[in-house]
Protein backbone atom coordinates (compact mmCIF):
# COMPACT_ATOMS: atom_id res chain seq x y z
CA UNK A 1 0.00 0.00 0.00
CA UNK A 2 2.84 2.34 0.86
CA UNK A 3 4.59 1.76 -2.47
CA UNK A 4 1.29 2.13 -4.34
CA UNK A 5 0.48 5.42 -2.62
CA UNK A 6 4.06 6.60 -3.11
CA UNK A 7 3.93 5.93 -6.87
CA UNK A 8 0.57 7.65 -7.27
CA UNK A 9 1.82 10.64 -5.27
CA UNK A 10 5.01 10.79 -7.33
CA UNK A 11 3.08 10.82 -10.59
CA UNK A 12 0.74 13.54 -9.35
CA UNK A 13 3.68 15.68 -8.18
CA UNK A 14 5.13 15.34 -11.69
CA UNK A 15 1.78 15.97 -13.39
CA UNK A 16 0.65 19.13 -11.60
CA UNK A 17 3.52 21.54 -12.47
CA UNK A 18 3.73 20.10 -16.02
CA UNK A 19 0.01 19.78 -16.80
CA UNK A 20 0.07 22.61 -19.35
CA UNK A 21 3.04 21.11 -21.23
CA UNK A 22 1.76 17.58 -21.77
CA UNK A 23 0.96 18.11 -25.45
CA UNK A 24 4.00 20.25 -26.27
CA UNK A 25 6.47 19.08 -28.89
CA UNK A 26 9.34 20.79 -30.74
CA UNK A 27 8.32 21.92 -34.22
CA UNK A 28 10.31 19.85 -36.67
CA UNK A 29 10.88 20.05 -40.38
CA UNK A 30 10.44 17.15 -42.81
CA UNK A 31 13.58 15.17 -43.50
CA UNK A 32 13.89 11.81 -45.31
CA UNK A 33 12.78 8.86 -43.17
CA UNK A 34 13.02 5.10 -43.72
CA UNK A 35 10.13 3.24 -42.12
CA UNK A 36 10.97 -0.35 -41.19
CA UNK A 37 8.08 -2.77 -40.71
CA UNK A 38 8.92 -6.31 -39.52
CA UNK A 39 6.19 -8.75 -40.48
CA UNK A 40 5.21 -12.31 -39.67
CA UNK A 41 1.81 -13.76 -40.60
CA UNK A 42 0.15 -10.35 -40.70
CA UNK A 43 -1.93 -10.84 -43.83
CA UNK A 44 -5.00 -9.60 -41.98
CA UNK A 45 -3.47 -6.23 -41.02
CA UNK A 46 -0.46 -5.55 -43.29
CA UNK A 47 -2.42 -3.82 -46.04
CA UNK A 48 -4.08 -1.38 -43.65
CA UNK A 49 -0.73 -0.71 -41.95
CA UNK A 50 0.99 0.16 -45.26
CA UNK A 51 -1.94 2.38 -46.28
CA UNK A 52 -1.62 4.29 -43.01
CA UNK A 53 2.08 4.91 -43.66
CA UNK A 54 1.39 6.03 -47.23
CA UNK A 55 -1.22 8.49 -45.94
CA UNK A 56 1.04 10.18 -43.40
CA UNK A 57 1.05 13.99 -43.57
CA UNK A 58 4.62 13.99 -44.80
CA UNK A 59 6.28 14.62 -48.19
CA UNK A 60 5.89 11.37 -50.15
CA UNK A 61 9.32 11.73 -51.71
CA UNK A 62 10.89 11.75 -48.24
CA UNK A 63 9.54 8.38 -47.13
CA UNK A 64 10.64 4.87 -47.97
CA UNK A 65 8.75 1.93 -46.53
CA UNK A 66 10.72 -1.29 -46.07
CA UNK A 67 8.69 -4.34 -45.10
CA UNK A 68 10.85 -7.22 -43.87
CA UNK A 69 8.90 -10.46 -43.95
CA UNK A 70 10.20 -12.98 -41.42
CA UNK A 71 9.36 -15.98 -43.60
CA UNK A 72 5.59 -15.75 -43.10
CA UNK A 73 3.43 -18.80 -43.65
CA UNK A 74 0.43 -16.79 -44.83
CA UNK A 75 -0.05 -14.37 -47.77
CA UNK A 76 1.70 -11.39 -46.11
CA UNK A 77 4.50 -11.21 -48.70
CA UNK A 78 2.03 -11.43 -51.60
CA UNK A 79 0.02 -8.50 -50.23
CA UNK A 80 3.18 -6.40 -49.82
CA UNK A 81 4.26 -7.19 -53.39
CA UNK A 82 1.08 -5.59 -54.69
CA UNK A 83 2.14 -2.36 -53.03
CA UNK A 84 5.71 -2.60 -54.31
CA UNK A 85 4.35 -2.74 -57.86
CA UNK A 86 2.11 0.25 -57.26
CA UNK A 87 4.42 2.48 -55.17
CA UNK A 88 8.11 3.02 -55.84
CA UNK A 89 8.83 3.88 -52.19
CA UNK A 90 7.51 0.55 -50.86
CA UNK A 91 10.06 -2.26 -50.73
CA UNK A 92 9.92 -5.89 -49.61
CA UNK A 93 12.72 -7.97 -48.12
CA UNK A 94 12.03 -11.62 -47.28
CA UNK A 95 14.23 -13.01 -44.53
CA UNK A 96 16.03 -16.27 -45.35
CA UNK A 97 14.62 -17.90 -42.23
CA UNK A 98 12.05 -17.36 -39.54
CA UNK A 99 13.97 -15.71 -36.73
CA UNK A 100 11.17 -16.07 -34.18
CA UNK A 101 11.13 -12.39 -33.24
CA UNK A 102 10.94 -8.81 -34.47
CA UNK A 103 14.54 -7.78 -33.76
CA UNK A 104 16.30 -9.61 -36.62
CA UNK A 105 13.97 -8.45 -39.44
CA UNK A 106 14.09 -4.93 -38.00
CA UNK A 107 17.89 -4.97 -38.08
CA UNK A 108 17.83 -6.23 -41.68
CA UNK A 109 15.58 -3.32 -42.63
CA UNK A 110 17.78 -0.77 -40.83
CA UNK A 111 20.87 -1.96 -42.69
CA UNK A 112 19.02 -1.67 -46.00
CA UNK A 113 17.61 1.80 -45.23
CA UNK A 114 19.01 4.68 -47.22
CA UNK A 115 17.93 7.52 -44.91
CA UNK A 116 19.39 8.69 -41.59
CA UNK A 117 16.09 8.77 -39.71
CA UNK A 118 14.56 5.36 -38.96
CA UNK A 119 10.96 4.76 -37.94
CA UNK A 120 9.98 1.30 -36.73
CA UNK A 121 6.33 0.30 -37.18
CA UNK A 122 4.32 -2.81 -36.37
CA UNK A 123 2.43 -4.57 -39.14
CA UNK A 124 -0.78 -4.51 -37.09
CA UNK A 125 -0.66 -0.82 -36.15
CA UNK A 126 -1.74 2.45 -37.79
CA UNK A 127 -0.06 5.73 -36.77
CA UNK A 128 -1.96 9.01 -36.83
CA UNK A 129 -1.36 11.10 -39.96
CA UNK A 130 0.62 13.70 -38.02
CA UNK A 131 2.70 11.19 -36.04
CA UNK A 132 5.94 11.42 -38.01
CA UNK A 133 5.90 15.21 -38.34
CA UNK A 134 5.26 15.75 -34.61
CA UNK A 135 7.85 13.21 -33.48
CA UNK A 136 10.82 14.10 -35.67
CA UNK A 137 11.35 17.47 -33.98
CA UNK A 138 12.55 15.73 -30.80
CA UNK A 139 15.48 14.21 -32.69
CA UNK A 140 16.22 17.44 -34.53
CA UNK A 141 16.15 19.45 -31.30
CA UNK A 142 18.94 17.58 -29.52
CA UNK A 143 21.53 14.96 -30.41
CA UNK A 144 21.13 13.52 -26.92
CA UNK A 145 17.69 12.20 -27.90
CA UNK A 146 18.18 8.62 -29.03
CA UNK A 147 14.57 7.56 -29.57
CA UNK A 148 11.05 8.96 -29.69
CA UNK A 149 7.73 7.28 -29.02
CA UNK A 150 4.12 8.42 -28.99
CA UNK A 151 0.87 7.40 -27.30
CA UNK A 152 0.10 3.77 -28.11
CA UNK A 153 -3.68 3.34 -28.01
CA UNK A 154 -5.94 0.38 -28.72
CA UNK A 155 -7.29 0.08 -32.26
CA UNK A 156 -11.11 -0.18 -32.55
CA UNK A 157 -11.78 -2.14 -29.33
CA UNK A 158 -14.87 -4.31 -29.79
CA UNK A 159 -14.76 -7.21 -27.36
CA UNK A 160 -14.84 -6.79 -23.58
CA UNK A 161 -11.22 -7.93 -23.42
CA UNK A 162 -10.19 -5.26 -25.92
CA UNK A 163 -12.09 -2.55 -24.06
CA UNK A 164 -10.18 -3.35 -20.89
CA UNK A 165 -6.92 -3.11 -22.84
CA UNK A 166 -8.02 0.25 -24.25
CA UNK A 167 -8.21 1.56 -20.68
CA UNK A 168 -4.84 0.02 -19.85
CA UNK A 169 -3.15 1.52 -22.92
CA UNK A 170 -4.45 5.00 -22.03
CA UNK A 171 -3.13 4.73 -18.47
CA UNK A 172 0.25 3.51 -19.76
CA UNK A 173 0.45 6.39 -22.27
CA UNK A 174 -0.26 8.93 -19.52
CA UNK A 175 2.33 7.33 -17.21
CA UNK A 176 4.90 7.31 -20.00
CA UNK A 177 4.44 11.03 -20.64
CA UNK A 178 4.90 11.77 -16.94
CA UNK A 179 8.11 9.73 -16.99
CA UNK A 180 9.19 11.80 -19.99
CA UNK A 181 9.06 14.87 -17.76
CA UNK A 182 11.86 13.38 -15.62
CA UNK A 183 13.96 11.89 -18.45
CA UNK A 184 12.85 8.34 -17.59
CA UNK A 185 11.06 6.95 -20.64
CA UNK A 186 12.23 3.33 -20.57
CA UNK A 187 10.61 1.91 -23.73
CA UNK A 188 9.87 3.00 -27.28
CA UNK A 189 7.09 0.52 -28.17
CA UNK A 190 7.14 -1.30 -31.49
CA UNK A 191 3.87 0.06 -32.92
CA UNK A 192 5.63 3.30 -33.92
CA UNK A 193 8.99 4.71 -32.79
CA UNK A 194 11.63 6.98 -34.31
CA UNK A 195 15.44 6.82 -34.14
CA UNK A 196 18.60 7.89 -35.96
CA UNK A 197 20.18 5.18 -38.09
CA UNK A 198 23.70 6.13 -37.02
CA UNK A 199 22.77 5.98 -33.34
CA UNK A 200 21.21 2.53 -33.67
CA UNK A 201 24.25 1.20 -35.52
CA UNK A 202 26.65 2.77 -33.01
CA UNK A 203 24.94 1.04 -30.05
CA UNK A 204 24.68 -2.29 -31.87
CA UNK A 205 21.11 -2.39 -33.26
CA UNK A 206 18.27 -4.34 -31.63
CA UNK A 207 19.04 -7.31 -29.40
CA UNK A 208 17.89 -10.47 -31.20
CA UNK A 209 17.98 -12.47 -27.94
CA UNK A 210 15.55 -10.20 -26.11
CA UNK A 211 11.81 -10.90 -26.05
CA UNK A 212 11.17 -7.15 -25.71
CA UNK A 213 13.77 -5.53 -27.91
CA UNK A 214 11.95 -2.18 -27.69
CA UNK A 215 12.71 -2.01 -23.95
CA UNK A 216 16.27 -3.29 -24.24
CA UNK A 217 17.28 -0.80 -26.94
CA UNK A 218 16.16 2.15 -24.80
CA UNK A 219 18.07 0.92 -21.76
CA UNK A 220 21.14 0.55 -23.96
CA UNK A 221 20.65 4.08 -25.28
CA UNK A 222 20.25 5.41 -21.73
CA UNK A 223 23.44 3.61 -20.67
CA UNK A 224 25.27 5.38 -23.50
CA UNK A 225 24.12 8.84 -22.38
CA UNK A 226 21.07 9.26 -24.62
CA UNK A 227 17.50 9.94 -23.53
CA UNK A 228 14.18 8.81 -24.99
CA UNK A 229 11.23 11.15 -25.51
CA UNK A 230 7.47 10.69 -25.65
CA UNK A 231 5.08 12.79 -27.80
CA UNK A 232 1.57 12.79 -26.32
CA UNK A 233 0.30 15.12 -29.07
CA UNK A 234 0.03 12.22 -31.49
CA UNK A 235 -0.64 8.49 -31.33
CA UNK A 236 -0.57 5.11 -32.99
CA UNK A 237 -3.42 2.61 -32.87
CA UNK A 238 -2.36 -0.95 -32.22
CA UNK A 239 -4.38 -4.16 -32.59
CA UNK A 240 -5.06 -5.90 -29.27
CA UNK A 241 -5.76 -9.58 -28.50
CA UNK A 242 -9.42 -10.52 -28.62
CA UNK A 243 -9.14 -13.69 -26.52
CA UNK A 244 -7.87 -14.18 -22.98
CA UNK A 245 -5.46 -16.89 -24.16
CA UNK A 246 -3.76 -14.58 -26.68
CA UNK A 247 -3.67 -11.74 -24.15
CA UNK A 248 -2.07 -14.01 -21.55
CA UNK A 249 0.58 -15.19 -24.01
CA UNK A 250 1.41 -11.60 -25.02
CA UNK A 251 1.75 -10.46 -21.40
CA UNK A 252 3.92 -13.48 -20.58
CA UNK A 253 6.26 -12.43 -23.39
CA UNK A 254 6.34 -8.84 -22.12
CA UNK A 255 7.19 -9.96 -18.60
CA UNK A 256 9.87 -12.40 -19.74
CA UNK A 257 11.45 -9.73 -21.93
CA UNK A 258 11.30 -7.15 -19.16
CA UNK A 259 12.94 -9.56 -16.72
CA UNK A 260 15.65 -10.38 -19.28
CA UNK A 261 16.41 -6.68 -19.67
CA UNK A 262 16.44 -6.15 -15.93
CA UNK A 263 18.90 -8.99 -15.41
CA UNK A 264 21.09 -7.71 -18.24
CA UNK A 265 21.41 -4.21 -16.75
CA UNK A 266 21.10 -4.97 -13.01
CA UNK A 267 24.73 -3.98 -12.41
CA UNK A 268 23.96 -0.42 -13.48
CA UNK A 269 21.81 0.33 -10.41
CA UNK A 270 22.78 3.78 -9.08
CA UNK A 271 25.00 4.26 -12.15
CA UNK A 272 24.56 5.80 -15.60
CA UNK A 273 22.35 8.74 -14.60
CA UNK A 274 18.59 8.25 -14.56
CA UNK A 275 18.87 4.67 -15.81
CA UNK A 276 20.41 3.47 -12.57
CA UNK A 277 19.01 6.14 -10.27
CA UNK A 278 15.36 5.82 -11.24
CA UNK A 279 14.49 3.69 -14.28
CA UNK A 280 15.85 0.35 -13.03
CA UNK A 281 14.45 0.74 -9.46
CA UNK A 282 11.10 1.98 -10.80
CA UNK A 283 10.89 -0.80 -13.39
CA UNK A 284 11.81 -3.39 -10.76
CA UNK A 285 9.11 -2.18 -8.37
CA UNK A 286 6.54 -2.00 -11.15
CA UNK A 287 7.23 -5.59 -12.21
CA UNK A 288 7.66 -7.29 -8.85
CA UNK A 289 5.47 -5.32 -6.45
CA UNK A 290 2.52 -7.55 -7.30
CA UNK A 291 4.56 -10.64 -6.41
CA UNK A 292 5.09 -9.40 -2.87
CA UNK A 293 1.41 -8.58 -2.54
CA UNK A 294 0.46 -11.99 -3.88
CA UNK A 295 2.87 -13.67 -1.47
CA UNK A 296 1.49 -11.78 1.54
CA UNK A 297 -2.09 -12.45 0.45
CA UNK A 298 -1.39 -16.18 0.01
CA UNK A 299 0.23 -16.32 3.45
CA UNK A 300 -2.68 -14.56 5.17
CA UNK A 301 -5.30 -16.70 3.44
CA UNK A 302 -3.34 -19.86 4.19
CA UNK A 303 -2.93 -18.92 7.83
CA UNK A 304 -6.61 -18.10 8.18
CA UNK A 305 -7.64 -21.41 6.63
CA UNK A 306 -5.24 -23.30 8.88
CA UNK A 307 -6.51 -21.51 12.00
CA UNK A 308 -10.12 -22.13 10.95
CA UNK A 309 -9.39 -25.81 10.38
CA UNK A 310 -7.63 -26.27 13.72
CA UNK A 311 -10.29 -24.26 15.60
CA UNK A 312 -13.05 -26.34 14.06
CA UNK A 313 -11.24 -29.60 14.79
CA UNK A 314 -10.57 -28.80 18.44
CA UNK A 315 -14.04 -27.33 18.93
CA UNK A 316 -15.53 -30.62 17.80
CA UNK A 317 -13.24 -32.57 20.15
CA UNK A 318 -14.09 -30.26 23.04
CA UNK A 319 -17.83 -30.19 22.20
CA UNK A 320 -17.84 -26.38 22.14
CA UNK A 321 -19.42 -23.90 19.72
CA UNK A 322 -17.65 -23.79 16.37
CA UNK A 323 -18.85 -20.28 15.53
CA UNK A 324 -20.06 -17.60 17.94
CA UNK A 325 -21.93 -14.41 17.12
CA UNK A 326 -19.22 -12.17 18.63
CA UNK A 327 -16.74 -13.67 16.16
CA UNK A 328 -18.69 -12.08 13.29
CA UNK A 329 -17.37 -8.56 13.80
CA UNK A 330 -15.51 -6.10 11.64
CA UNK A 331 -12.81 -4.04 13.30
CA UNK A 332 -11.74 -1.05 11.15
CA UNK A 333 -7.98 -0.61 10.92
CA UNK A 334 -5.55 1.83 9.39
CA UNK A 335 -4.91 -0.72 6.61
CA UNK A 336 -8.61 -0.69 5.70
CA UNK A 337 -8.50 3.09 5.53
CA UNK A 338 -5.41 3.23 3.32
CA UNK A 339 -6.81 0.46 1.14
CA UNK A 340 -9.90 2.55 0.43
CA UNK A 341 -7.77 5.65 -0.17
CA UNK A 342 -5.54 3.74 -2.59
CA UNK A 343 -8.56 2.44 -4.51
CA UNK A 344 -10.17 5.89 -4.80
CA UNK A 345 -6.90 7.50 -5.89
CA UNK A 346 -6.33 4.76 -8.43
CA UNK A 347 -9.83 5.26 -9.78
CA UNK A 348 -9.30 9.02 -10.05
CA UNK A 349 -5.93 8.51 -11.73
CA UNK A 350 -7.52 6.19 -14.30
CA UNK A 351 -10.22 8.74 -15.14
CA UNK A 352 -7.54 11.43 -15.43
CA UNK A 353 -5.48 9.26 -17.79
CA UNK A 354 -8.53 8.66 -20.00
CA UNK A 355 -9.21 12.39 -20.08
CA UNK A 356 -5.58 13.31 -20.84
CA UNK A 357 -5.33 10.79 -23.68
CA UNK A 358 -8.71 12.04 -24.96
CA UNK A 359 -10.38 8.66 -24.57
CA UNK A 360 -13.00 9.73 -22.02
CA UNK A 361 -15.77 10.10 -24.62
CA UNK A 362 -15.45 6.58 -25.98
CA UNK A 363 -18.43 4.40 -25.17
CA UNK A 364 -15.99 1.58 -24.45
CA UNK A 365 -14.89 3.28 -21.24
CA UNK A 366 -18.05 3.02 -19.16
CA UNK A 367 -17.91 2.88 -15.38
CA UNK A 368 -18.36 -0.90 -15.23
CA UNK A 369 -15.36 -1.49 -17.51
CA UNK A 370 -13.19 0.87 -15.46
CA UNK A 371 -14.21 -0.76 -12.17
CA UNK A 372 -13.59 -4.22 -13.62
CA UNK A 373 -10.20 -3.05 -14.89
CA UNK A 374 -9.13 -1.85 -11.41
CA UNK A 375 -10.67 -4.62 -9.29
CA UNK A 376 -10.15 -7.70 -11.50
CA UNK A 377 -7.95 -7.04 -14.53
CA UNK A 378 -4.97 -5.64 -12.63
CA UNK A 379 -5.13 -8.38 -10.00
CA UNK A 380 -4.29 -10.98 -12.67
CA UNK A 381 -0.86 -9.42 -13.30
CA UNK A 382 0.99 -11.03 -10.35
CA UNK A 383 -0.09 -14.45 -11.63
CA UNK A 384 1.27 -13.53 -15.08
CA UNK A 385 4.57 -12.56 -13.49
CA UNK A 386 4.78 -15.86 -11.62
CA UNK A 387 4.09 -17.81 -14.82
CA UNK A 388 6.67 -15.76 -16.73
CA UNK A 389 9.36 -16.35 -14.11
CA UNK A 390 8.68 -20.10 -14.14
CA UNK A 391 8.94 -20.23 -17.95
CA UNK A 392 12.11 -18.12 -17.88
CA UNK A 393 13.71 -20.34 -15.24
CA UNK A 394 12.85 -23.49 -17.18
CA UNK A 395 13.94 -21.96 -20.49
CA UNK A 396 10.64 -22.95 -22.08
CA UNK A 397 9.37 -19.83 -23.79
CA UNK A 398 8.98 -18.60 -27.34
CA UNK A 399 7.85 -15.58 -29.29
Amino acid sequence: MFVGLYMLSLFMFIYWPNRKKLYDYPKGKPEPVSIIMPCYNEGEHIGEAIEALLNLDYPKNMIEIIVVDDKSKDNSAEIVRRYTKKYKNVKLIVNERNSGGAAEPTNIGIKAAKYNYIAVADADSTPAKDALLKMIGFLQESKKVGGVTCAVLAKTPKTFMQKLQAIEYSVIAFNRKLLDMVDSVYVTPGPFALYRKKTLIDVGLFDTKSMTQDIEIVWRLLSKGYVARMCLATSVRSATPTRFRDWWKQRIRWNIGGTQTLMKYKNLVFKKGMLGAFVIPFFSLSMFMGLFGLGIYTYLIGRRLLVAYLSTKYSIYASTAILRLEDLSFAPSVLNFFGIVLFLLGLAFTFLALAITRQQKLENNNVFNIMFYILIYLIVYPFIMVSALVKLARGKYSW
